[in-house]
């Protein structure tokens, strides 16, 4: 019979940080993707999310000066890049109407710069959701971020009305914060170890594009993590991976039972022997929030990836020798890996 004689268990005793840098979209406009396998969520260590988009401020108002075809944007700030941006107020943007048609949309936008700038859609005999058609919103470049839209119905110049600012979250607006989304800190399929990163709630919409919209794409969405080193836990054992238990309950109706079925993830954990049951290493980690990693042989591939709070207690006999009991306070089951 097999047993575990040659395993090895390790645990995230260090961190390696990875600068702000835009992760890929994986093609459905919801999951983007890092270069790297597993994010740490360790105090202090914990991943910065920071899509492109509107933070706070940004309101679009008719011009105070009361001129003709222009608007007012109030200060704000905004992540671009990743970065957080401060935008100063600006005023009087103009808008640029129709000469033939009377319908045109137009786009109040943060370029990649940090500035205010209007971008005039194309007249149409109507109006149009589809971006770049005739009537319709223009393409955002990639790296600027839209804060409203102006939808404007008479080609003739007046001053322009606060019903014809349009500004809610999603459609006219990209705010940073919005739709929101998981991180997912190790990403596995069919026992194959892929790129962490985060999923949207809801694809991002395909607004953006440099070509006239012959290449389109979301907005960009950029990330600082960091990544697990791992060391080995000295003289471990008995290590039981955090996993979902399922459990049948019934209730007695006449002529027989009604049964249903409840799961509930149950935590992991190991025991090691000690050094003096103090001074050990992993003492220091106790109520970290850490990866684990498990291999059945110390020489092969297949692993278990499991991340959750440190809990220990030591125990200290008289008659034999001093040693902690560990458990993994996990989110999710831990991960089986085969590559």
């Amino acid at each position: 019979m097999p047993s575990a004689e040659n395993a090895i268990l390790e645990y995230e005793a260090g961190q390696n940080a990875v600068s702000m840098a835009a992760l890929t979209d994986t093609g459905d406009h919801k999951t983007f993707l890092s270069s790297d396998e597993l994010w740490s969520d360790k105090a202090g260590y914990e991943a910065q999310v920071r899509p492109n988009g509107l933070e706070t401020g940004g309101a679009v108002t008719p011009a105070a000066s009361g001129s003709d075809d222009v608007v007012d944007v109030a200060a704000l700030t905004c992540y671009l890049a990743g970065v957080n941006t401060n935008v100063a107020a600006d005023t009087d943007k103009s808008i640029t109407r129709g000469s033939t048609h009377n319908f045109t949309r137009h786009s109040v936008t943060v370029t990649s710069a940090g500035a205010i700038a209007v971008i005039d859609g194309t007249e149409g005999e109507s109006f149009s959701d589809t971006r770049g058609a005739a009537g319709g919103p223009p393409w955002i470049p990639t790296g600027s971020i839209e804060i409203a839209q102006i939808h404007i119905s008479d080609k003739t110049p007046a001053p322009i009305a606060a019903d014809e600012i349009k500004q809610v979250p999603g459609i006219h607006r990209e705010m940073y914060s919005y739709p929101t989304w998981v991180e997912n800190r190790i990403a596995v399929e069919n026992s194959v170890i892929g790129y962490a990163g985060v999923t949207f709630n809801a694809a991002l919409p395909l607004i953006h594009s440099d070509d006239a919209g012959s290449t389109k794409a979301a907005k960009k969405v950029c990330a600082s993590y960091a990544t697990p080193e791992f060391a080995e836990i000295p003289n471990a054992y008995d290590f039981v991976r955090p996993a979902t238990s399922y459990t049948v309950n019934s209730t007695q109706v006449y002529g027989g039972t009604v049964g249903s079925a409840s799961r509930s993830l149950g935590g992991g954990s190991f025991s090691f022997s000690c050094r003096d049951g103090i001074t050990d290493s992993l003492f220091a980690e106790e109520g970290s929030n850490l990866w684990f990693k498990f291999r059945p042989h110390r020489l092969k591939t297949p692993a278990i990836f499991c991340q959750g709070i440190l809990g220990i207690k030591e125990s200290f006999p008289a008659g034999d020798a001093i040693s902690a009991e560990c458990t993994i306070s996990a989110e999710q089951e831990g991960k089986r890996v085969i590559s």
